[in-house]
């Protein structure tokens, strides 16, 4: 892998410099990787940005992974019910995840959607009111923090001079509809967005029903010359069942070995695959969320930049689950009422050494975050007014980072970008319940670490450069790996896990064949010590423990071209090769008559979640006449594993999606028509999978041809 990608990168390089044009139209600027605007070409890392004209033609607008399916390096599964997050991993960080996203740092506008223990929560805004969402990997993304394999971070759209109002309506399979309005524009130095969307579904299959409002407001204040203050709030309120996953109705014992013998075992397009529990358990979440946050920007001077982020905001998660199999199909109300806040500090500061530039940013950082942790029994659904609860606890945890970041421009052809952060975390847990046979439960943890980051670009003329980089990465248990000691007595806390360290290398090019083909080619390889993986598990609750080491090894490439009469075509494909290098054990716990099993996970095995191969390819078309936009999709995922025994997979399958949309003016007035097909021929296929689920339901099938339509109508002052 490694002499193919390096030579894919010496054939495009002799490529380039025989290109006559030297424009870099398809480089978009960026400001994640570095903190400050910079064209993605000139950084020694991999980062994407996806405009907005994708994430409002990807879909219903209410999850990330409709957006980022085109990004190298990522997996973003649609789920297909929205009882649970969406499953997005970067390089196979945060694979595993079975709540929230994990190992990956989500921001908005600059403030944090991920929590001091690593878990982000990407839903908490409306991608309706996004212009953009930038996606960086490899060693660099530790420069965010704790849990840091990649960063997501979105943008909302900016205020236009002229002020503006649209409406928007949505209409697709299995009786979806979205409604949203928006506002916005600029009045006496004041820029203002506020946008409102309303959704609900009866869902793909039965016990699916979802329904979600969300409200997002952005406020911009020139205080002075050199001062602005911006204002975000979101809110949004939800409710969605759970229709659980499927068992493997066809498993045999040449699974591994014979994918096709899956083959339309998993689809059911009636919905009656839904097992009894679910059904009668009536397995469903209830969500809020607010959240506000305040950015002070201003310019000390020309040399000299200051940036203060504060933010806090209040979230309320209750879930219902199953953990019997028979009437009277007895389970767990698990309630979480979370309160959060966080500020940052940031100079950014510009000058020269030794006669050549640099910029320089550090900063300080500090979160919080207090989770009121109540589980009560539950029996068909509802919850037990006598039983006692499970669990009744208050589980905090904050930290307190610093951070510095640069580059160096030393040479004509040559950049250096460093950085370094240490991070420092506390956890603490309150025990309510002391008097459990369990005991007193209340204790805490703390993790520090140091990390630095290191990368060198080579640029040999204006269209090519060549890049390596090394980091270290800091992941530490999430408050809900950290709740259980033991799944079948729930005991707990588990005081006893340690956080996961890696090693992390990347090497890769950037290149532009002409001023209308670009090609960004990365191959890296990590190494994890302490992976954190399931110790115990018993129906929906298990304990964790930490492993021995991971490694994690692939290539990207993206390649992006613009042809002749307004098409247009890119590609990116992933090779992602995920394995345990140690063997384990854990242990699986009888719901029935509890009786212990130990497994052992041999030195080899894949990650479940993570998929060896995947690829994106499109093909769009502009008419200018008619304001006409049409493109067609295709995706290919091989096969996954689903647990860590690699005893069942789901398999491969490609899928091919269209969409397209005109657009009219009249006056002040602009109609925009649209329609999407996603999975044209019907295909059946298993879109997400449950990782090391304890009741073998790791199957969660996508459904068949379905569409949406919609107008939106905007209004220009």
């Amino acid at each position: 892998m490694k002499r193919t990608s390096l030579s894919l990168m010496i054939t495009a390089c002799f490529i380039a410099n025989a290109a006559a044009q030297e424009t870099k139209t398809l480089s978009p600027v960026v400001v994640t990787a570095t903190r400050v605007e910079q064209d993605s070409f000139d950084l020694p890392m991999s980062i994407d940005k996806v405009e907005k004209d994708t994430i409002q033609n990807a879909g219903v607008k209410m999850t990330l992974s409709e957006s980022l399916a085109r990004v190298p390096g990522i997996t973003a599964q649609n789920r297909n019910q929205m009882a649970q997050d969406p499953q997005i991993s970067s390089r196979g960080f945060g694979a595993r995840s079975s709540f929230g996203v994990r190992g990956i740092r989500v921001y908005v506008d600059g403030i944090p959607l991920s929590m001091p223990d690593g878990i982000g929560n990407p839903g908490s805004v409306d991608l309706g009111a996004m212009s953009s969402i930038e996606v960086m990997r490899g060693p660099f993304s530790a420069m965010y923090g704790n849990s840091s394999g990649g960063v997501i971070q979105m943008f909302t759209d900016k205020a236009p001079a002229t002020p503006e109002v649209s409406g928007d309506i949505l209409f697709g399979s299995f009786n979806t509809r979205r409604e949203s309005v928006q506002a916005t524009g600029t009045k006496n130095g004041v820029e203002y967005l506020v946008n409102y969307s309303d959704y609900n579904s009866d869902g793909y299959r039965q016990q699916s029903a979802n329904e979600k409002r969300q409200a997002t407001a952005k406020l911009g204040i020139k205080i002075a010359e050199d001062t602005k203050l911006t204002m975000l709030t979101s809110w949004f309120d939800q409710f969605a069942q759970d229709p659980g996953g499927l068992i493997n109705g066809a498993k045999t014992t040449a699974t591994a070995n014979n994918p096709s013998a899956f083959a339309g075992n998993f689809f059911d397009p009636t919905g009656v695959a839904v097992g009894a529990r679910t059904q009668n358990g009536n397995t469903r979440v209830y969500r809020s969320n607010t959240q506000v946050g305040f950015n002070l920007e201003h310019k000390i001077d020309n040399r000299n930049l200051i940036n203060m982020i504060i933010y806090g905001g209040e979230r309320e998660n209750l879930q219902y689950l199953v953990t019997s199999t028979s009437s009277p199909f007895s389970g767990r109300a698990s309630s979480i009422s979370r309160k959060f806040s966080g500020a940052e500090v940031r100079v950014t500061n510009n000058g020269q050494l030794l006669e050549k530039p640099y910029s320089v940013s550090y900063g300080v950082n500090a979160g919080f975050m207090r989770d009121a942790r109540l589980d009560r029994p539950t029996e068909l659904g509802i919850i037990l007014p006598s039983g006692t609860p499970n669990r009744n606890e208050s589980q905090r945890a904050q930290n307190f980072d610093q951070y510095v970041q640069g580059l160096w421009s030393f040479a004509d052809k040559w950049d250096l970008h460093a950085g370094i952060r240490h991070t420092a975390l506390k956890i603490n847990i309150l025990d309510k319940l002391p008097t459990n046979a369990d005991g007193d439960g209340s204790g805490g943890l703390n993790f520090a670490k140091t990390v630095p980051v290191a990368g060198i670009i080579f640029k040999p003329n204006s269209l090519t450069n060549f890049y390596a980089n090394f980091g270290k990465g800091f992941e530490t248990p999430t408050l809900i790996e950290v709740t259980y000691s033991n799944p079948d007595t729930l005991a707990g806390p588990n005081y006893s896990l340690k956080p996961s360290t890696s090693t992390n290398i990347e090497i890769g090019s950037k290149i532009f064949l002409s001023d209308t083909t670009r090609i960004n080619i990365a191959a890296f390889d990590i190494k994890t010590q302490n992976e954190i993986v399931v110790n115990q598990q018993k129906g929906t609750t298990a304990s964790y423990n930490n492993a021995g080491t991971t490694s994690r090894n692939g290539l990207e490439v993206s390649i992006e071209k613009e042809l002749q009469n307004n098409f247009k075509t890119y590609l990116a494909y992933t090779l992602l090769n995920a394995k345990f290098d140690d063997t384990f054990t854990y242990q699986t716990i009888s719901t029935i008559n509890g009786s212990i099993t130990n497994r052992t996970v041999n030195s080899g095995n894949y990650i479940p979640g993570t998929y060896k191969s995947q690829i994106y390819g499109e093909i769009s078309w502009k008419y200018n006449p008619w304001n006409l936009n049409t493109a067609i999709e295709g995706r290919y995922n091989s096969k996954v594993f689903v647990d860590d025994l690699n005893t069942d997979i789901a398999p491969s399958y490609l899928i091919f999606s269209t969409r397209a949309s005109i657009q009219q003016k009249h006056g002040n007035w602009k109609f925009t028509e649209y329609a999407r097909i996603d999975n044209i021929f019907d295909e059946s296929y298993i879109g997400s999978v449950r990782v090391n689920d304890a009741n073998s339901r790791f199957f969660e099938p996508a459904p068949g041809r379905n569409w949406i339509m919609g107008v939106k109508a905007n209004y220009m002052f």
